[in-house]
């Protein structure tokens, strides 16, 4: 079957009520994850023992901040998260709870798998002569992005909650969880910051990741207009150029080496400023989104990325070790192991990207069975699921070097 003809045939599958649009919003944003990883997220290989490391191209190239901007759209998933939330809360069949397990199970079955499967390969590669120090690089890089799962998984537990907010307040319900977050970042960043405690900026993990779902419940809700949209894109927008230009927020939304400050982890209000202006702008240009999905050619990729979301955030970090960790055996190579600090190593880099992505195809087409296991998941017994969990257990301990 030709590539058309397949998209055809997806297209013609589709229900006439799906809503491309929000499927395309949390496409887009799906696939800015790993591009952002695989664009600012280098290696050095250590000359005297062959291991590899971490190295960012933005503790290099500042210049790439700006980059960031438009790759960090987790703001948009959570928007588009609470909007499918709503609609799926509301029809649910069965009670509040059962819901919730659900999700719960969709979320968790890939992280427990790529974590097991880790586990199982670290002592294997180990044997095989990987040095230690690249096993543990690998495996931080592994776990990072997996923080966002159980975060949206907290955050999943309170769609009830966020859904009384949104009938109550409308838009406004996210007000709180915005000013909460500036108070935070007062107290941290402001004239009282040398007497704020050191586990003060955790206090903007959940209200600082929940603004955007929540704005998504109230989109969900029909509580959030086009005039609405208008003011979060416009004011998101001055309050992201005040803090960069008035308060001196770093401008990268991603950590960077040598700096004191971070946005993300936990989010800053930059983070919030940047996610409302996304909010609004993806609200705007819904309408126009769900018209360009229309042609098949576009709307069948965005069916194949949704259907393999989880796996694609669970194991594209592993797609691009697949060609590090065997390149660090030949020593340096251009945009794969060479020390990002010159402006070739950027180009080297894009020219890299396309061999990730078939990287991720193929690991993907075995690692799909965790995210869609069908009778797999019959067959699995509790003690099949206490190893997997153990195994899992030892393998997030080894990355977060508690063993």
């Amino acid at each position: 079957m030709s590539l058309s003809a397949l998209a055809a045939k997806i297209d013609s599958h589709t229900p006439s009520h799906r809503d491309r649009a929000i499927d395309g919003l949390r496409a887009l944003a799906l696939l800015a994850v790993p591009t952002g990883h695989w664009l600012l997220g280098g290696f050095t290989v250590s000359p005297d023992t062959g291991s590899l490391h971490n190295a960012s191209p933005l503790a290099t190239f500042s210049g790439l901040a700006p980059a960031s901007w438009f790759l960090q759209m987790l703001g948009i998933f959570f928007l588009v998260g609470g909007y499918a939330s709503v609609l799926s809360y509301n029809k649910r069949k069965g009670s509040g709870g059962d819901w919730l397990k659900g999700r719960l199970v969709r979320l968790g079955r890939p992280v427990l798998g790529v974590t097991a499967v880790w586990a199982v390969m670290v002592p294997l590669l180990y044997g095989l002569g990987v040095p230690e120090a690249t096993l543990r690089t690998g495996a931080k890089l592994v776990v990072q992005p997996l923080w966002f799962v159980g975060v949206y998984a907290a955050i999943t537990a309170l769609t009830p909650l966020c859904i009384r907010a949104a009938r109550r307040a409308g838009v406004w319900s996210a007000l709180p969880l915005i000013a909460s977050v500036a108070v935070v970042d007062f107290l941290r960043y402001g004239p009282y910051a040398d007497s704020a405690p050191s586990w003060l900026s955790v206090l903007n993990l959940l209200p600082g990741w929940l603004f955007a779902y929540q704005l998504g419940v109230a989109w969900g809700e029909k509580r959030l207009n086009r005039q609405a949209a208008y003011v979060l894109l416009a004011g998101g927008t001055v309050l992201f150029a005040a803090l960069l230009l008035a308060f001196h927020y770093p401008a990268s939304m991603v950590g960077v080496p040598g700096q004191d400050r971070t946005n993300s982890h936990p989010p800053s209000l930059l983070v919030l400023a940047l996610g409302a202006a996304q909010s609004g702008a993806a609200i705007l240009l819904r309408d126009r989104i769900a018209k360009l999905l229309r042609r098949p050619a576009l709307w069948a990729p965005v069916v194949v990325v949704n259907l393999s979301a989880m796996t694609i955030l669970c194991w594209h970090q592993t797609a691009m070790l697949a060609a590090a960790v065997p390149g660090s055996y030949l020593g340096t190579i251009p945009g794969l192991t060479e020390a990002p600090v010159t402006p070739g190593w950027i180009a080297a880099r894009l020219a890299w990207l396309p061999v990730f992505a078939v990287l991720l195809v193929v690991i993907g087409k075995y690692a799909r069975v965790f995210e869609h296991p069908g009778q797999l998941a019959e067959r699995t017994t509790k003690a099949r699921r206490a190893v997997a969990g153990l195994l899992a257990a030892g393998f997030t301990a080894f990355a977060l070097g508690l063993a």
